[in-house]
């Protein structure tokens, strides 16, 4: 039987309130990650690598930075017919933006119309994790299902920033139930400490998706949400499928990462997430070469470490150092430096993320911060060992102390 025709369609047009000051100036799936990535990297690295090569990513919110990194690093041969299309909010059913993820896609329906695929695979572009979604796609079309759910089991505890999958026992592959961000959920009849968390992944039928869109975008009481609408429509059909993403098998992947998958929505996991990648076993591993994370650095010198002097060693430790980074005679420990990075003498950043183009001159200290593209930490400044003097400054203190400095921005 002919492999199906699949479309996949990836969400990017989320605001990220809860990632600011990170997300005061780009979409939340153009946030720099990892060092040399963003976002949006993670989710179409997952699709180029399952051979899923006709996409469009739906924007919408300040999404300059991520059309120009999509449309620099994203080339498909046009020959095959394959491509990486940005597609902007084009109000193309009223004089209105995207209510929310199901509605971007009605208001789209009419790239499913032109590719006529057999399947749409929809994604979200803000998590980073490895998947084989053609994996997910033979489960789809060997269940039945009109539309399929990847679920992956997480803390009861965090089930209100999840939708929440109650499958039905006697076919485990069937949704009997789906909770929109529950308060008081159920936990797992062999884990009561856990619950099926919806990925934000999904499989669907290309004619069943449609009419699903088109009837929610009727509903004057929808909030026109894939999750909280769309699911549970599917759910009350009885036609909702359940996969497992323990049970998808990456290429290269390990025990310690295979089922990894983080949802990077506030500053704290932001945070958390990249400091997955730098112990000496990742939580997460950046270098599965079977499998490999797709980015646009090209054209950059490799990373320098100068002055070996007494006092006044250039090195790093527990740490990722990216092309064109100069640490001079500074300390780096457990920290993340993206392309461009400068470190001068004796300055110190530990337990930190810096993304392109900081510079941190001498004798200043950098702890446990994020600090994005473009800031300059001067000679003797302090950032992220005193709370309440960074709040002072004006800069984002979370409760778990992480201290976010924004975009271009100087410190004295």
């Amino acid at each position: 039987m002919a492999s199906p025709k699949v479309l996949a369609i990836v969400l990017a047009g989320g605001e990220g309130k809860r990632l600011m000051p990170l997300t005061k100036h780009r979409a939340k799936p153009a946030v720099p990650f990892g060092g040399i990535y963003r976002l949006v990297d993670f989710a179409l690295s997952n699709l180029a690598n399952s051979h899923y090569l006709h996409i469009v990513v739906l924007t919408q919110y300040k999404s300059h930075s991520l059309d120009r990194h999509i449309s620099k690093t994203w080339r498909m041969s046009p020959l095959l017919g394959n491509f990486v299309a940005p597609v902007p909010a084009q109000q193309r059913v009223g004089k209105r933006w995207y209510l929310g993820s199901a509605d971007a896609i009605y208001q789209c329906l009419n790239i499913i119309e032109d590719e006529r695929p057999d399947i749409v695979v929809v994604v979200g572009a803000d998590h980073v994790y490895r998947m084989d979604f053609s994996q997910m796609v033979d489960a789809h079309v060997a269940s039945g299902a009109e539309m399929t759910v990847a679920g992956i089991r997480q803390p009861i505890a965090m089930a209100s920033e999840f939708g929440v999958i109650d499958i039905d026992p006697e076919h485990p592959d069937r949704i009997r139930d789906f909770l929109e961000k529950p308060s008081d959920p159920v936990g797992l009849p062999d884990s009561p400490g856990e619950i099926l968390a919806s990925m934000g992944n999904y499989v669907i039928n290309a004619d069943a998706l449609a009419d699903a869109v088109a009837f929610d975008a009727d509903n004057e009481d929808s909030k026109h949400d894939m999750g909280g609408d769309i699911v549970p429509y599917f759910v009350k059909r009885g036609t909702a499928g359940f996969y497992d993403f323990i049970h998808n098998d990456v290429p290269g992947s390990t025990d310690r990462d295979r089922d990894y998958w983080r949802d990077v929505g506030t500053i704290d996991s932001f945070f958390d997430a990249n400091m997955d990648l730098i112990s000496v076993n990742p939580v997460f591993n950046l270098y599965n070469s079977e499998w490999p994370l797709f980015t646009g650095y090209t054209g950059l010198p490799p990373a320098k470490f100068v002055h070996a002097g007494p006092g006044r060693l250039g090195h790093a430790a527990d740490s990722i150092v990216s092309p064109g980074v100069v640490i001079s005679g500074a300390t780096v420990v457990g920290s993340v430096l993206s392309p461009g990075v400068r470190l001068h003498s004796w300055s110190s950043v530990s337990d930190s993320v810096l993304m392109d183009d900081v510079i941190v001159h001498r004798h200043a200290q950098v702890h446990r911060a994020i600090l994005d593209k473009n800031v300059t930490v001067n000679e003797r400044a302090r950032i992220g060992l005193d709370a309440e003097e960074d709040r002072r400054r004006g800069f984002t203190v979370t409760e778990s102390g992480i201290t976010v400095v924004p975009k271009g921005t100087t410190v004295d």
